[in-house]
């Protein structure tokens, strides 16, 4: 309650009802704009190819197609397979909305720390691949095997950039960090730049893109992500997907938050400081959701034994970016 009611200052005659309102808000815009961001990933890589594409309203239509349908399950599915898709969800919808979209100082921003973040990710990702082992299938210990080996170097890359960040600002809290960015002559480094690096490549490595892994394809030599979901279907899948979603909206959040913030509003903004907040919020969606597609048809998926290299060269800008602040924090 001390952390909602120091939050909640900076708000000043608004009061906690507005504050209560903005934060749940952000939470539903997340919620909402999620697919749709998935929907225009896969219109800019359909238009790269020449092809028209399916309408990037096509993912909302399938969630609604998935929930409508009959749960198929396993005669051997435990409890844990029917609810790690909720878990699974909330734990991503929670770091999702934890991430400062349009504005700083939320009524909860105090929760929105990195670290929180990177171990909401890693239960939901340890539930998955739970999941996906405990009907007995060969593909679900298949993809829950490469789930691990690509978390076990990821999340370490993920801490070094956060640590990165955390030496410049002074804080692993999203929205004090955001707030350093926007008021304090930070200008051009070595290290920030390092650290974007790496934070787009555990991206690209945590949500299955290509080069890591393809969610287009169902191929049992390559798939990763798909393999662990083979056996769930309807509300249960709806649930994964909307997760999956919900994560690459999160990543394309955090790199706007931490690298790009301009234009973030301030706790206490008028309504139409918000409103203009998100409509450039929803601009650095399009842009990286155009460099995505465009990064995805530029190269092809890497064998799975090399995606350690991948990620090993991740951790290694991290790292380069941390020792750099070390020895001289204006790099």
């Amino acid at each position: 309650m001390n952390g909602i009611a120091l939050a909640g200052a900076g708000w000043g005659g608004q009061g906690l009802l507005a504050a209560l309102l903005i934060q749940a808000g952000q939470m539903a815009l997340v919620l909402l704009a999620a697919p749709l961001l998935v929907g225009i990933v896969r219109k800019a890589k359909a238009r790269l190819q020449r092809r028209r594409g399916a309408s990037v309203l096509q993912p909302y239509r399938d969630l609604r197609r998935l929930l409508g349908k009959e749960v198929v399950l396993a005669e051997n599915a435990s409890w844990l397979f029917r609810t790690a898709p909720y878990a699974i969800f909330a734990a991503t919808w929670v770091a999702a909305a934890l991430v400062p979209t349009f504005a700083t100082g939320l009524i909860f921003s105090w929760t929105g720390d990195l670290i929180v973040i990177t171990a909401l990710l890693g239960g939901a990702r340890f539930a998955l691949a739970l999941a996906g082992m405990d009907i007995g299938t060969s593909f679900g210990g298949l993809g829950a095997s490469r789930e691990v080996m690509i978390a076990s170097l990821a999340e370490p890359a993920m801490l070094m950039l956060v640590f990165c960040v955390a030496i410049v600002a002074g804080s692993t809290q999203l929205s004090s960090v955001a707030a350093y960015m926007l008021t304090q002559p930070v200008g051009l480094r070595v290290s920030l730049a390092l650290a974007l690096v790496a934070l787009c490549i555990v991206a690209v490595a945590e949500n299955g893109r290509v080069p890591v892994d393809n969610p287009a394809t169902h191929l049992e030599l390559t798939m990763v992500h798909e393999a662990m979901v083979l056996e769930y279907s309807g509300r249960h899948l709806a649930m994964i997907e909307l997760a999956s979603a919900l994560k690459l909206l999160l990543f394309a959040s955090l790199i706007g938050c931490l690298f790009f913030p301009f234009g973030l509003a301030h706790a206490g903004s008028a309504w139409t400081g918000y409103l203009l907040a998100i409509g450039l919020w929803c601009g650095k969606l399009l842009v990286m959701a155009g460099l995505l597609g465009t990064l995805e048809l530029s190269i092809a998926k890497m064998r799975v034994f090399r995606v350690p290299n991948f990620l090993g060269a991740a951790f290694m800008f991290g790292l380069l970016g941390v020792l750099l602040l070390f020895v001289s924090r204006g790099m």
